[in-house]
């Protein structure tokens, strides 16, 4: 039995299907209402329309795996944290990754991707991770780019109020703040923008798990809802460390970090935020403004100066995408951040939109009234 799920952003959409509901249940829970996702009958799915088939097949993983070390050229690259190796059988592209036991087929000319595996878990995180791919190649064809940038939405006129800012300036805290109050998360990290009329930029949300660190989890007076959802029988995403697992378990929120430096958090699935916590999501909207936080815990709240221009560093691109690279050429040699022309055009249009740099501290409350009040002037 084949199941399917449709994703629809703008005028991408992408089939996800497999012979194992684990897959496509995935897709259909990972995207959700941020892309439209919706279960389809596989046997209506568009044939003109992009596809990723996932199936567990170990046949299949095996012959493919076997025809990309046959002798042919290869390429040897790291896709998501695991190496993979890449060739050219006519004009697809296979590929290997012994790590998860699954082998790729590629027809770039059709959209067409293929998974085999072995596990049904680790295919749905693939399966969704290129489907992800497969819809963001489509919109930089289609003239997006891809910001560095949290986002909210007011409901009432898809207001957009867009955060920019290095790791750790408070994009993520500004977002939730501004969704724990009235407004709609449209993306905690990254967003689509496009030119739109004269003046104006849309923006569609990216979706991927939010990272929230234990202590902001607490602030947000979160922590006793995921400790219970926990303890319940439920999981977050599976990129989560044990450890911070536990943690919340244990009811601490003492930041932890690994060997490197990085700050271990909670991954929270998107359908999480609303499940769990309370927060709407938006599923497009327009920019109206853009704000430039730092957090510093021993100075009030307020509006301050510091506001800045796009830079270079505010816009994704193929060299910062280095965990996905496009090895199997979903956006037909666009730059994985946009055209350069786009990129230009809505830097120029940013710019025209009221720019505010805020100081945001511990005191959620006091930090929320503060961006509260400074978001209510978008237009």
């Amino acid at each position: 039995m084949i199941s399917a799920t449709r994703l629809a952003a703008a005028t991408a959409a992408v089939n996800v299907l497999s012979n194992h509901p684990d897959v496509t249940h995935w897709a259909l829970r990972y995207f959700g209402p941020w892309w439209n996702a919706t279960t389809v009958t596989a046997g209506d799915v568009p044939v003109a329309e992009a596809a990723v088939i996932a199936n567990v097949d170990g046949a299949a993983y095996e012959e493919i795996s076997l025809l990309v070390q046959d002798g042919r050229p290869t390429a040897a690259v790291d896709y998501a944290k695991h190496p993979m190796l890449v060739a050219r059988d006519g004009e697809d592209i296979i590929a290997t990754s012994p790590d998860e036991d699954i082998a790729y087929r590629s027809t770039p000319s059709t959209g067409r991707l293929t998974l085999a595996g072995i596990d049904s878990s680790a295919l749905a995180l693939s399966a969704a991770r290129l489907a992800r791919e497969s819809i963001r190649g489509q919109l930089l064809r289609a003239g997006w780019a891809v910001l560095h940038a949290s986002a909210v939405v007011r409901e009432a006129d898809g207001a957009t109020v867009l955060t920019f800012g290095d790791k750790g300036a408070g994009k993520t805290t500004t977002a939730l703040l501004l969704a724990s109050h009235g407004w709609q998360l449209l993306a905690n990290d990254r967003v689509l923008v496009r030119p739109l009329g004269e003046r104006g930029v849309e923006v569609l949300p990216w979706p991927s798990a939010a990272a929230l660190g234990l202590g902001l989890l607490h602030a947000l007076g979160w922590d006793t809802v995921a400790r219970g959802h926990l303890r319940a029988g439920g999981h977050f995403h599976p990129t989560q460390h044990p450890s911070v697992t536990e943690a919340l378990l244990d009811g601490s929120h003492v930041p932890l970090w690994d060997g490197k430096g990085k700050e271990r958090k909670v991954q929270v699935f998107p359908d999480q935020f609303p499940a769990l916590f309370d927060v709407p999501l938006a599923t497009g909207g327009r920019a109206a403004a853009l704000l430039f936080p730092q957090v510093d815990p021993d100075a009030a709240p307020d509006v301050i100066d510091g506001a800045r221009s796009l830079g270079e560093a505010d816009f994704m691109s193929g060299a910062t995408e280095d965990r996905y690279p496009d090895v199997f050429e979903l956006a037909q040699g666009i730059d994985g951040g946009g055209r350069d022309s786009v990129r230009t055009e809505v830097s120029l249009r940013l710019a025209g939109l009221p720019h505010q740099a805020v100081r945001l501290n511990h005191d959620i409350p006091a930090s929320a009234a503060l961006l509260g009040k400074v978001a209510d002037t978008a237009r």
